[in-house]
Formats: C-alpha cells, sequence, structure tokens
C-alpha cells in the first residue's frame, strides 16, 4: 500500500486538487517514495547560510514541474522536521507564507534579505552539485 502522504490528502481533497496542475497523477507509488526520498536527501545537504528553491528541489529530484508537491511533501512528512526545511524559499526567495520563524532561523545564519523582505539569491542559492566517481 503506497503511504505517500499526498496520495492520502488527494483521496480526501480530489476536488479541491483536481485544477492544481503539478499533482502527482502521473506517478506511480513507486515513483513517489522515490520522489519524497530524493526531496528530503536534498534538502539534508543544504548547507548552513545557504537556501535553495522548491523548483531547483523538484527538478534534481527528476520531476521539474512538481515544485508545490515538494512543499507539501516536506510539510506532510514527519522525518522533515529534523531537516533544515527553512533554508527552501521559492523561486523569487520568498519565505513561506504562515512561516515567521523561517525568517528568523535564516539570520541566525548568516542569510541576508533584501529590503522587499525576499531572500538575497544572489548570495545564498546553493544547488546540488553532481558527484562524479
Amino acid at each position: 500500500m503506497c503511504t505517500f502522504a499526498s496520495v492520502w490528502a488527494y483521496e480526501q481533497k480530489k476536488e479541491h486538487w483536481s485544477g492544481m496542475k503539478d499533482y502527482p497523477d502521473k506517478m506511480s507509488c513507486e515513483q513517489m517514495r522515490m520522489f519524497r526520498h530524493d526531496v528530503l536527501n536534498i534538502v539534508g545537504q543544504i548547507p548552513c547560510g545557504s537556501v535553495t528553491t522548491y523548483g531547483i528541489i523538484a527538478a534534481w529530484a527528476g520531476w521539474p514541474s512538481h515544485s508545490r508537491m515538494v512543499g507539501r511533501t516536506l510539510r506532510y512528512t514527519p522525518e522533515a522536521a529534523s531537516l533544515p526545511c527553512h533554508r527552501v524559499v521559492n523561486k523569487v526567495g520568498r519565505t513561506a507564507p504562515g512561516w515567521s520563524g523561517q525568517r528568523v532561523l535564516l539570520e541566525e545564519e548568516g542569510v541576508t534579505f533584501k529590503p522587499n523582505g525576499h531572500v538575497d539569491m544572489v548570495r545564498h542559492q546553493w544547488e546540488p552539485k553532481i558527484i562524479e566517481d
């Protein structure tokens, strides 16, 4: 049985999500498990003082149009609580809505913000590196 949180949420709220472009309707349960594993692995690698975006994580996980699903994965996966999820922002550097502590956590790590309240992505954006054997 597939236990991925997004599947459960979808079954509960099909009508609400039916219009979302990046719903995982084309993923098998195994692909969802791998996506979740990859997302958590990538987030765990984000170094202190850096941020990355939902879109970059989705692309590195192999599903570039599923940035919203990255956010859902981080929100609904209990293991994510032990990861530096506060280092994930949207593509323009906005922090997560409703999470006032995210900015505080980032500032404590030395992340700077522009006058508009967005992370200075030029200075702090991180992308995973390909490690070749």
